[in-house]
């Protein structure tokens, strides 16, 4: 292997589809990181350069690792843990989130340096971690409806057009969602341009400070989500099209990449599932092998995002509140409902994943530590005593 670029392998249909993922990437969560940058406290300026270093951080990974493995190995950040973010930092100081940053990112490069990413996914049942997701993403898809409610008109023609585009050009839904409500949100006045030009957000260092409660409540849960539901799918994906990669560097290299940025808000970079699935298929390159192309523009145009990162944050501080809820809940019901069917899929595992997902829906805080955390005790004792039950009368 080796990481030189043969300009022979060049496609047209590969840089757009490298386009068309950062596309849908952007437009299907940077809301949500914009969420989850404000609810820990940080400012424009901050925000800014939180999307610069996500975009610079993701751009480097997919491009190196693509050319040195001659693979579509495209990196994101982890949308769930986002979401996990978004409805437990409420109350951290940004300090504390950057401590969790680092120790989320700290855990997940001692899993790929020491193989037991495998190994440690085993432990927490798969249903389990499923009814966590589904339970920290379930706001996020009332939030898409109850939108509606402030604003039926905006909220009301994303939902249809969604609905329409699913039937004809799903992989196009999400964008063409979003380009309805800016349509009905420009024409209702509802956009609130700041005036600024493209700009590059300098990121701040934060000096990470660390705390048991948040560790617990905020940390561990964003570990597992981030590892059960952003790695795994994506190291899945990259196997499903064939790419038969080695698992330990891939989320070494993502995961030491994301521990440099944690102090200046690059929460994780991880390794892709639907947008790298964007850059695989047929219609991008008739030679899987030539495919490394899209992934490699990707990341172009990552690092284009990452260079005017504190422009997208402007232009999301400009729509209307309804939009971004209501594009944040529709690119997140694919996951909710996937979520949902793993963790009630396996009947003897059904009684502990409900209990997990309740809890975790909750947004229950017990001794300073979130709902998270507590949905995962809850459905893990549960778990335990009914499988020993189940263990005793055999």
């Amino acid at each position: 292997m080796s990481p030189r670029f043969n300009f022979q392998d060049l496609a047209f249909s590969a840089l757009i589809a490298g386009f068309v993922a950062v596309l849908v990437g952007y437009t299907s969560s940077a809301a949500i990181i914009f969420q989850a940058a404000q609810a820990a406290g940080a400012s424009m300026a901050q925000i800014g350069g939180w999307l610069s270093m996500l975009g610079l951080g993701m751009g480097v990974t997919s491009i190196g690792l693509s050319l040195y493995y001659r693979a579509p190995v495209v990196t994101a950040w982890s949308t769930p843990g986002a979401a996990l973010l978004v409805t437990s930092l409420p109350g951290t100081s940004i300090n504390e989130a950057i401590g969790v940053f680092v120790f989320a990112t700290g855990l997940i490069l001692l899993c790929g340096v020491t193989g037991l990413f495998a190994k440690l996914m085993h432990y927490i049942p798969q249903a389990l971690s499923a009814a966590m997701l589904g339970g920290i993403l379930l706001r996020f898809g009332l939030d898409a409806f109850t939108s509606l409610q402030s604003n039926f008109a905006l909220a009301g023609s994303m939902c249809l057009v969604y609905l329409l585009a699913k039937r004809v050009l799903p992989r196009y839904a999400i964008v063409l969602a979003l380009v309805a409500g800016l349509i009905v949100a420009g024409l209702q006045g509802g956009i609130a341009p700041h005036g600024q030009t493209l700009t590059f957000a300098i990121p701040a260092f934060e000096m990470p400070h660390f705390t048991l409660s948040s560790i617990l409540g905020i940390g561990i849960p964003f570990f597992v989500v981030t590892m059960a539901s952003q790695n795994a799918p994506g190291i899945a994906v990259l196997k499903a099209h064939g790419y038969q990669l080695p698992v330990s560097p891939l989320i070494t290299w993502t995961a030491l990449t994301a521990l440099i940025l944690a102090p200046f808000g690059g929460f994780t970079v991880c390794i892709a599932a639907i947008t790298a699935a964007i850059c695989m298929g047929e219609d991008v390159h008739p030679d899987p092998q030539k495919r490394y192309i899209a992934a490699v523009a990707a990341g172009a145009f990552y690092l284009i995002a990452g260079v005017f990162g504190g422009s997208i944050g402007m232009v999301l501080t400009a729509l209307p509140a309804a939009l971004i809820h209501t594009i944040a809940g529709l690119a997140l019901l694919g996951t909710i409902a996937g979520s949902l069917y793993r963790a009630l899929e396996n009947e003897r595992q059904r009684d502990s994943a409900i209990i997990t997902f309740l809890i975790t829906a909750s947004g229950v805080t017990l001794l300073g530590v979130g709902s998270a955390f507590w949905g995962l005790i809850g459905g893990g004792v549960t778990h335990l005593i009914l499988s020993r039950q189940a263990w005793n009368r055999t």
